[in-house]
């Protein structure tokens, strides 16, 4: 006889979580054991409840799913991670396979294929919705290092220069010249576009 397969659920809108909590208990061999609203408290969920699986909204408080991902892919290894996104960005496939994902589903995927997903992961397979696969290799690799991704996403709010200086603890120059390269690599014309395509693309 199967063992069940114990599943987290990590998802910020509570109408989705047990909608998807419903769905999965009809399945013989998976039992949702936890369910979580936050990005920061997937990890403490995982130790407490033992599970086998965890799946991972990315859109969360606290944190990301994709870094809740991180931080469970770093602390237990055996725990299989399927990344869960409304949004089919890229980019967020990318960050999500090198945050230790094992999965990348859209979330209006069949019941069923998220089911078969999360026995597939067990078994040691990867499960990567197609079209965004497709989408990521045409979209290529993130352009932006990680200084860039830092000055772009505390730009976001429209600090200025010196706001910004102060807050990441760089010179003015040093600001202005990473959001003039992000600029330039995203090709638009000022700070607001640049944030807005790289968040597009799933880069920030």
């Amino acid at each position: 006889m199967t063992s069940t397969i114990k599943v987290l659920l990590a998802e910020d809108q509570s109408m989705v979580r047990e909608a998807l909590a419903a769905l999965l208990g009809l399945e013989d061999d998976i039992e949702v054991v936890a369910q979580v609203a936050r990005g920061d408290e997937v990890l403490g969920a995982v130790k407490a409840h033992g599970v086998d699986v965890a799946l991972l909204d990315i859109e969360m408080p606290g944190c990301t799913g994709i870094e809740a991902a991180a931080q469970v892919h770093r602390a237990y290894p055996q725990v299989k991670l399927v990344v869960l996104t409304t949004f089919g960005r890229p980019g967020y496939l990318r960050s999500a396979m090198e945050a230790g994902a094992d999965a990348f589903l859209v979330k209006d995927a069949p019941a069923a294929q998220l089911a078969e997903a999360v026995r597939k992961v067990l078994s040691g397979e990867r499960v990567i919705d197609p079209t965004l696969a497709a989408a990521a290799l045409a979209e290529g690799a993130n352009p932006l290092t990680e200084r860039e991704r830092e000055v772009l996403r505390a730009a976001a709010d429209g600090s200025s220069n010196a706001e910004l200086a102060k807050a990441l603890h760089l010179s003015q120059g040093t600001v202005r010249n990473y959001l003039s390269t992000a600029i330039q690599k995203l090709a638009v014309r000022n700070r607001a576009e640049a944030v807005r395509t790289a968040r597009e693309k799933g880069w920030l």
